[in-house]
């Protein structure tokens, strides 16, 4: 059994937020292999279902992102699930948008959702990486995160969401470098489109 955990703030305000990526991935696999309902539970929304047939715990913590630990560590007591068998969908400021890492461990680049769960359960959970783009200026950073996908963004969102989804069977049956082949190569004209048309936007500022 797996706990896939999606990141993000609750309420309407930050429905569209790049912060809330992970919520998004999380809706997306969980319409896409057809889970029940989300209800509440665990201080989060929680939905069941099958993924390669493993039972796979769909999480979206209701904490907001600096106490999301909380859910995940409630979650996995009920379920009797271990670390190394929860995946976490978040947010990566230091990842160009678009592109998609994964790796179990390792540093947490300031991420509070990361932190928060971190500090619950220890450090040997997983992490499907999602870029967002790095404003250029730290003083940036927070209405950067906290802000909505830019137009060329959203443009692309969708297809990035379904890449993962798309892929994310090989990462159950765990696979890690199949899912990263099948995600890389899905995305890659999403990510090609996506830096011609930031050009295009650069150059018509320019001009």
């Amino acid at each position: 059994m797996l706990l896939l955990v999606g990141l993000g703030n609750p309420g309407l305000r930050y429905e569209n937020n790049r912060h809330n990526v992970g919520y998004m991935v999380v809706d997306d696999i969980v319409q896409r292999y057809s889970f029940g309902a989300y209800r509440s539970k665990f201080q989060g929304q929680v939905a069941d279902g099958v993924i390669c047939g493993q039972r796979v715990i769909a999480i979206k913590p209701q904490t907001y992102m600096n106490e999301s630990g909380r859910a995940v560590q409630k979650a996995m007591k009920f379920y009797k699930i271990v670390p190394s068998n929860v995946i976490v969908a978040h947010d990566e400021l230091d990842l160009a948008f678009g592109k998609l890492r994964f790796r179990t461990g390792g540093g947490l680049a300031g991420h509070n959702g990361l932190l928060s769960i971190q500090n619950h359960i220890g450090a040997d959970f997983s992490r499907i990486r999602i870029g967002i783009g790095h404003p250029g200026d730290k003083e940036l950073v927070n209405s950067h995160v906290l802000g909505d996908f830019s137009f060329t963004e959203r443009k692309h969102v969708h297809s990035i969401l379904g890449g993962i989804s798309e892929s994310i069977g090989s990462l159950v049956d765990g696979d890690e470098n199949t899912f990263m082949n099948k995600v890389a190569q899905l995305l890659k004209p999403t990510q090609k489109n996506f830096n011609i048309e930031q050009r295009n936007s650069i150059s018509r500022k320019k001009s």
